[in-house]
């Protein structure tokens, strides 16, 4: 489950700088395609349940797990949804079928989130 899991991180990752790349046209995306993905891997990496055993057990920014499981679900979810807005409606499709099917084989760590 966890290599599941970082698959469907590093696809929205790439989901957002995919998005920065076709939704301007400016000079501006060529900043967009690296920002955006830094943001959303901050945004990961930062906060953390303390002692999640899915990750180090250490947390930079410690937050309880409800607040963890909405960051998880905002940056997966945010990737679907950039997907979506960079007009690839079926990559959208396949990306959120396969996040709401791995949230429904991890509803172990769901649990333990809300929990925590």
């Amino acid at each position: 489950m966890l290599a599941i899991r970082f698959l469907l991180e590093l696809v929205a990752i790439a989901s957002f700088g995919v998005y920065g790349w076709r939704a301007f046209d400016s000079p501006w995306k060529f900043l967009l395609v690296v920002l955006l993905p830094l943001i959303a891997a901050a945004a990961w990496g930062t906060f953390a349940v303390p002692g999640d055993p899915s990750r180090s057990g250490a947390a930079p920014v410690a937050v309880p797990g409800p607040i963890r499981l909405l960051v998880e679900l905002a940056v997966l979810g945010g990737g679907a949804a950039a997907l979506w807005a960079a007009d690839l409606p079926r990559w959208a499709l396949i990306s959120a079928l396969i996040l709401a099917s791995y949230q429904a084989l991890a509803y172990d760590r769901v649990v333990w989130l809300v929990k925590a």
